[in-house]
């Protein structure tokens, strides 16, 4: 597996962590599919789930509205409000299916009260929040920003950017983990470090071809990741 050697860096402790939610610190994918194909049926759009899961983290209304241009059915913004609507009803029924990735906790544990710590998530606020207290991780997060609060999917660095400025953070002295290639490149965009971790729906192959700064398996390589972050 490519990594890049930490010792090619000056380690120097960085003054925050911006995460991603959806296949990053959660495996959230079987959830987010079925809820998306639920609303989708209702509608009579046939689209694959490999198309929903290569764009998990863009929003649900980008991801509709793919999904709709791929089936070649009409629609406008009134509809897809509409269906953005459904499918957050169809998830929140389904958050008992969500897991949090092995090594969440420990690495979420180990960074509390050391850096500042936000998630930045293009899913919807009714969702995160509740996934956040449901598996009892919102302590860990000094600031968490959602679709709601941004115009521009990522790759757009808007998210990731809104973050850091409520975190009180320069950009250049955070590291986003991203489990996404247009995460990874909104990062980048952003002027941010980022460690990309391929447990979502992106091969380590895809995501080591937008140069991150280090990529990983899995959160459970906590301490190479606390290395870098914490210097």
């Amino acid at each position: 597996m490519f990594k890049s050697n930490l010792e090619e860096w000056k380690l120097e402790m960085f003054d925050a962590v911006i995460f991603d939610w959806d296949g990053t610190l959660a495996d959230t994918k079987w959830a987010v599919v079925n809820s998306f194909q639920k609303v989708l049926k209702e509608i009579g759009c046939k689209v694959s789930d490999r198309l929903i899961e290569r764009k998990i983290g863009m929003g649900a209304k980008a991801t509709f509205e793919d999904a709709l241009k791929t089936a070649k059915m009409p629609f406008n913004d009134e509809m897809i409000s509409m269906l953005v609507e459904k499918k957050v009803e169809a998830q929140l029924k389904l958050t008992d299916e969500v897991k949090l990735f092995e090594g969440t906790i420990e690495l979420l544990n180990s960074l509390h009260n050391k850096v500042r710590m936000g998630l930045a998530s293009m899913n919807n606020r009714a969702v995160i929040y509740r996934l956040l207290t449901q598996k009892g991780v919102m302590v860990y997060f000094d600031v968490v920003i959602t679709v709601e609060e941004v115009l521009y999917p990522k790759p757009n660095p808007e998210i990731f950017l809104k973050c850091a400025r409520r975190l009180r953070c320069r950009p250049e002295r955070c590291v986003v983990l991203e489990d996404s290639v247009f995460g990874v490149q909104a990062a980048k965009n952003a002027n941010m470090k980022c460690i990309a971790i391929s447990s979502g729906a992106y091969s380590e192959k895809e995501l080591t071809e937008q140069k991150p700064d280090l990529i990983f398996a899995s959160m459970a390589e906590k301490e190479k990741i606390l290395g870098f972050i914490l210097g």
